[in-house]
């Protein structure tokens, strides 16, 4: 054996085979984190976040609806969370500017080692695992957000898991903006109308045009309402060829997804581990006026917009006071204001603010792309 093959057997015992290294583009891929909702009804109108974090549902002037949830699956080797996308009101007579696509969005300086729009541009490989109640065919996408460049390739699916693996060619035309801006998605397209399949599609070629995007053999997610959509270990990566999927920690994980969108947890019900939790401090600016900071765990993308529901209330050496109303101010990117009003305070006095005993009580930072 030489002494390059001896390096390359201990490097594999050392390593337990492995391959070492932060590989993966993509958030959430194994759908474990999920601050929002673990289950929506009735999607289908409007394009939003609803259940796993970094995920969304691009979608819109349909009259199909689903329900979309994170679920525990356990016919799955390596993996213990899915998304489950469940039609519940079919369309099928479809007119040409339906859509609806789940995707992730990405950053421009998250994207760099891409080298798109450069002479030594890489090729991308994208991989996950579906599976659905029948046969069907499905469009995946990369769409150039900076440049309005497209490239797709179609996948199948079955009722049984299998993962889908697809390389897309480098693309020397258009770099992406190396700011914290929408560059590319991420698009697995499950029902589109002419605009977007009307003209003659090329797999794996890129292009600009409009009605070229969504493969030939498209079959629609709302044709029926026994249609379901399993996913789950969403990889994207530099390079032609697919490694297992990279698994990080919980909490990793959880971090990452918290630069996007952070909500406390709620309240709990009686006697829970979150039920009157402490989100942050402050004092008593006058007797109906109590002002609080609560700190982001995570730096956010951007300045976030924040709201907040359910039951807050400020706690004083006096005790519990009751919040008639409450403001969330000059927020930055790691931090936002609490002005609440309240009643019988003592200006000057510490006081903090807390998630009441309510279920449904949260407060959240949203800075998605």
């Amino acid at each position: 054996m030489t002494k390059a093959a001896e390096l390359a057997k201990m490097g594999e015992v050392l390593t337990n085979s492995q391959i070492g290294g932060r590989r993966n583009i993509a958030y959430n891929g194994a759908m474990q984190i999920s601050q929002r909702s673990t289950s929506e009804t009735g999607l289908g109108a409007t394009t939003g976040y609803h259940t796993v974090d970094r995920f969304v549902l691009n979608m819109g002037n349909t009259a199909g609806r689903l329900t979309m949830s994170q679920e525990s699956i356990t016919d799955l080797s390596g993996f213990a969370k899915a998304v489950k996308l469940d039609c519940t009101t079919a369309d099928t007579s479809i007119a040409s500017n339906e859509r609806l696509i789940f995707v992730q969005r990405f950053e421009g300086q998250d994207l760099q080692q891409i080298k798109k729009g450069t002479s030594d541009a890489e090729k991308v490989t994208v991989s996950f695992y579906v599976k659905g109640n029948a046969n069907a065919t499905y469009t995946l996408e990369l769409a150039d957000e900076d440049n309005s460049r497209f490239v797709a390739q179609e996948f199948s699916v079955t009722s049984s898991w299998t993962r889908v693996v697809k390389t897309f060619v480098a693309d020397t035309t258009g770099k992406f903006d190396n700011d914290n801006a929408h560059s590319m998605s991420l698009n697995i397209w499950l029902h589109a109308g002419s605009d977007f399949t009307g003209g003659t599609f090329t797999s794996n070629t890129v292009h600009t045009t409009a009605n070229q995007r969504v493969g030939d053999n498209q079959t629609s997610f709302y044709d029926s309402t026994d249609r379901t959509f399993f996913i789950t270990g969403v990889q994207l990566e530099v390079g032609s060829q697919a490694t297992p999927f990279e698994h990080r920690s919980f909490g990793e994980e959880l971090g990452l997804c918290q630069r996007y969108f952070f909500r406390t947890p709620d309240g709990g019900n009686s006697g829970a581990s979150t039920a009157y939790q402490i989100l942050g401090s402050g004092y008593i600016h006058n007797s109906t006026t109590y002002l609080g900071h609560l700190i982001f765990p995570k730096t956010m993308r951007t300045t976030p917009t924040c709201s907040n529901a359910g039951l807050i209330n400020v706690l004083d050496t006096t005790g519990n006071r009751a919040i008639s109303s409450m403001s969330l101010d000059h927020a930055t990117s790691r931090s936002v204001l609490t002005d609440a009003t309240i009643s019988g305070g003592t200006a000057g006095q510490g006081a903090l603010f807390r998630l009441e005993n309510d279920s449904d009580g949260y407060i959240q930072a949203d800075s998605e792309l």
